[in-house]
């Protein structure tokens, strides 16, 4: 069975390894082109995927269209029998549905829950206790295909996105292998999903991951622990941003107004919320290293007593 593989990020990495370890015959890695960053923009960033795939031996394909005659005649003529696409672009019809078993993908979240970019995200944010990842044939709406595989994953209370997406990284290069051997003995059996289940993931930006401390303790503690590390909640202090990445919970109500600052400028920045406190454990200022609330102390000699509105 030929198997073209397409992603970009870490997280894609685990799962094309355990393939080619596992003897499957890897024929090409479609991944994003590269582009010039670090310091001055003069350093060559390649994505986690293509240097994975070089350190394998496997031909690497960077397309700037996925629609563009030259790509898509490319890709026709590697005759791969199946596309496994893990944390890639969307795909054209005309890509997605090229090879003959068809193109999967993994998402994750147990679909049709958390449908679009940030599944990891928003479960978290939302206060779930349990979460996964799913492999699925593509088809034209976005995270709505027939599903093959799920994989339940607990969310402890004290993860942060971060290590969530660690360990569904793993989990789901073990689905992407049992998803590849289903289909290579031709044993897929098919779930449809239940649109009226569904529920959104969209993507994140800047503006939406300001914290409300004016939410309940436990709303703002997994709104903190659901954007840490990246892209990361934040508010203004002087205003300037400040990024919150660990926190924990105090539970003490008082009539303080919600953004109330209270400190002893040695180890502790507890801010108000609802109904208790949220106690900044590690953060990071605009331009500065992310670091231990007592080492911001160490440099501060005055807190005001409230963040910026």
């Amino acid at each position: 069975m030929r198997i073209v593989f397409m992603g970009t990020p870490e997280f894609a990495v685990p799962s094309l390894e355990i393939l080619v370890q596992s003897g499957y015959d890897v024929v090409a890695v479609v991944t994003s082109t590269d582009s010039w960053g670090g310091r001055g923009g003069k350093v060559l960033l390649e994505s986690a995927v293509k240097k994975c795939a070089q350190r394998l031996g496997i031909p690497v394909l960077q397309p700037t269209n996925l629609k563009s005659e030259r790509f898509v005649e490319e890709l026709r003529n590697i005759k791969a029998d199946v596309q496994i696409v893990v944390a890639f672009r969307m795909l054209p019809e005309i890509v997605w549905n090229m090879p003959s078993l068809g193109t999967f993908n993994l998402h994750g979240s147990l679909l049709p829950k958390y449908r679009g970019a940030a599944p990891i995200n928003h479960a978290i944010i939302q206060g779930e206790s349990m979460t996964g990842v799913t492999s699925f044939r593509l088809q034209h709406a976005i995270d709505t295909g027939d599903v093959l595989i799920q994989r339940q994953i607990p969310i402890l209370d004290t993860d942060i996105a971060g290590d969530l997406h660690d360990r569904m990284m793993l989990v789901g290069a073990e689905v992407i292998l049992e998803t590849v051997q289903i289909l290579a003995e031709g044993k897929a059996r098919f779930l449809p999903q239940n649109d009226e289940e569904a529920t959104a993931a969209p993507k994140l930006f800047h503006e939406t991951c300001k914290i409300d401390f004016s939410q309940t303790t436990k709303k703002v503690y997994d709104f903190i622990r659901g954007l840490s590390p990246h892209p990361a909640a934040w508010f203004l202090l002087d205003g300037k941003e400040v990024k919150i990445l660990r926190c924990s919970k105090v539970m003490k109500l008082d009539a303080a107004a919600p953004g109330t600052i209270r400190s002893d400028l040695k180890k502790y920045v507890h801010i108000k919320s609802a109904d208790g406190y949220i106690s900044v454990d590690e953060l990071k200022q605009e331009g500065k290293k992310s670091m231990p609330v007592a080492v911001f102390l160490n440099g501060v000699h005055h807190l005001p007593n409230q963040i910026d509105s």
